[in-house]
């Protein structure tokens, strides 16, 4: 098997093969979660991959248990004609991290872009590696930031649920600090369809403003932030515990067709902070 790996700035891995006939599953992924714990992202290109959902789903099975949500397995990320929620619209989508309001907190986020929007259009997925921004981070700001705790609700089709998480909380396998935090959406982006409810406790009213200004800044610096333009056909891995992740806008209509599957831990790590669920 012939590809080419080369290191993406300011993390991950970018694995592209030198064939476009070989398939992406001749790739041992015990070899791949090696440099997933590594890297904590990974993706592929221009490896043959997937017909339909089914055949991404059971790639992914290969990676762990896959986590099922009332719609199934895969998550068909499109623009609808009618959306109800903001995942399913052309905006932006703040930095958060997925599961914090289910049951279990996926390890794995696998996404499959099956058509890329077209050039110049936009819709990259963002990833903010947060065991960066710590390190980069002082002290007085961190000390800052482990003072917050961040009360989240929301209600959509999938859900209606309410968690709380510290700012600061700790890797589940490693137990190194990472950053737990569902960034408000910004005035400044236009309307954004059914946010969710946020609050932010153990701040002072003139402390507010500091924290998430200077949160924001550590997680969107260009040495903790990677924003990935897909080609049809691209694969990431991405570490849910360890960063969070967004989208950009992209112009409404651009083809941009993503699919995610959520992989659970093994063994499953159970939502510390989740206080209802229906």
């Amino acid at each position: 098997m012939k590809y080419e790996t080369t290191k993406i700035n300011p993390f991950g891995v970018l694995i592209n093969s030198e064939n476009p006939n070989q398939d992406i599953l001749d790739l041992n992924v015990e070899e791949l979660r090696t440099l997933f714990r590594k890297e904590h992202l990974i993706a592929l290109r221009g490896f043959r991959a997937f017909n339909d959902a089914d055949d991404f789903a059971k790639y992914c099975e290969r990676w762990g248990e896959v986590s099922i949500w009332p719609f199934g397995k895969v998550l068909e990320l499109v623009e609808q004609e009618n959306p109800t929620d903001h995942i399913f619209d052309n905006n932006y989508v703040p930095l958060h991290w997925d599961g914090m309001y289910r049951p279990q907190v996926p390890e794995y986020q696998i996404f499959h872009c099956v058509q890329a929007p077209l050039p110049g259009h936009g819709g990259r997925t963002t990833f903010s590696n947060t065991i960066l921004a710590l390190a980069y981070s002082s002290s007085e700001l961190k000390n800052l930031w482990n003072k917050v705790t961040g009360v989240y609700q929301r209600k959509m089709e999938f859900y209606n649920s309410k968690t709380i998480s510290p700012i600061i909380t700790q890797h589940p396998q490693k137990g190194f600090p990472v950053i737990r935090y569902n960034e408000p959406p910004s005035d400044e982006k236009g309307h954004f369809l059914n946010p969710p409810d946020l609050d932010f406790t153990g701040l002072s009213h003139d402390e507010q403003k500091l924290f998430h200004r200077s949160l924001k800044e550590a997680l969107y610096a260009p040495q903790n932030f990677y924003a990935h333009e897909w080609q049809t056909g691209d694969v990431i891995i991405a570490d849910n515990f360890s960063l969070l992740h967004g989208r950009e806008e992209f112009v409404s209509k651009s083809p941009r067709h993503i699919r995610r599957v959520h992989v659970l831990s093994d063994p499953p790590f159970n939502n510390p902070g989740l206080e209802s669920y229906q």
